[in-house]
């Protein structure tokens, strides 16, 4: 059985994926937040989780690390950020590293032959940066243009590399076999990597992840019954749905 997941099921999923955790995975870096009657079935995503999750001791041993430096650090750096900074500034920050973030979505979308998707990447960032003040204004999906979300993990996906385990990364949150591999092939896509000034670099991801943790504050009450479960079942279903463009298969 076949079912096509909607547009805001998908958003609600890759943005509570880090709301427990510092999940800090491109494929959540890049949704926002949109109303939906998703609904969290806990014991049918249970079982769909149960078989990828052979490590499962581990990985809430560094889920429970993750979430304790959550807590004590990120939440509340976020909770400040949010609350001294005027929304209209906080959105455009928010689309400024979104914009940065179309480098991904390009060279990914290039390696798997989808040539019209990266044809709109370039309209995004050509518009953005010029037109939208380096991205401050979402100019691009005002004019149609509908962002993509796109990673090597994705892309080794489209080639026919399978998944692997689910596994919990310190500091980077939930991830499997496949996509910690892809972060280094990422990192090299990254605008980071070739900013020489070190303390503008730092600066500049610090913002990022306080940014990106501003924006999932909202998402934490979605989280129903074991948080590690709800996180790791929601992260397998999405990049599911993500490698098979929104083609999953029903396995409960």
């Amino acid at each position: 059985m076949q079912q096509k997941i909607n547009t805001s099921v998908r958003c609600i999923v890759s943005s509570v994926l880090l709301a427990g955790s510092l999940g800090l995975s491109s494929a959540a870096l890049a949704q926002d937040i949109e109303d939906t009657d998703f609904v969290y079935d806990d014991e049918a995503w249970d079982e769909f989780g149960e078989n990828e999750d052979p490590w499962e001791p581990m990985n809430r041993a560094i889920f429970r690390f993750n979430d304790t430096v959550d807590r004590w650090t990120l939440k509340p750096l976020a909770q400040g950020y949010q609350k001294v900074t005027p929304d209209v500034i906080e959105d455009g920050v928010h689309n400024v590293f979104r914009n940065i973030g179309e480098t991904h979505n390009l060279v990914n979308n290039l390696l798997q032959f989808r040539l019209r998707d990266a044809g709109i990447d370039t309209a995004r960032f050509f518009f953005n940066t010029t037109f939208g003040l380096l991205g401050f204004f979402d100019v691009a999906t005002k004019m149609g243009l509908q962002r993509n979300d796109e990673d090597f993990g994705q892309t080794l996906g489209a080639w026919g590399v399978k998944s692997g385990p689910y596994v919990v990364l310190p500091f980077l949150g939930p991830s499997t076999v496949r996509d910690s591999v892809s972060l280094y092939a990422d990192s090299h896509i990254s605008a980071y990597r070739y900013i020489n000034d070190v303390p503008a670099r730092n600066s500049l991801f610090a913002l990022n992840v306080v940014d990106v943790r501003a924006n999932l504050l909202s998402t934490e009450k979605l989280i129903v019954g074991d948080k590690y479960r709800f996180v790791r079942n929601a992260f397998l279903q999405n990049r599911e749905f993500k490698v098979l463009d929104g083609e999953v298969i029903d396995d409960f």
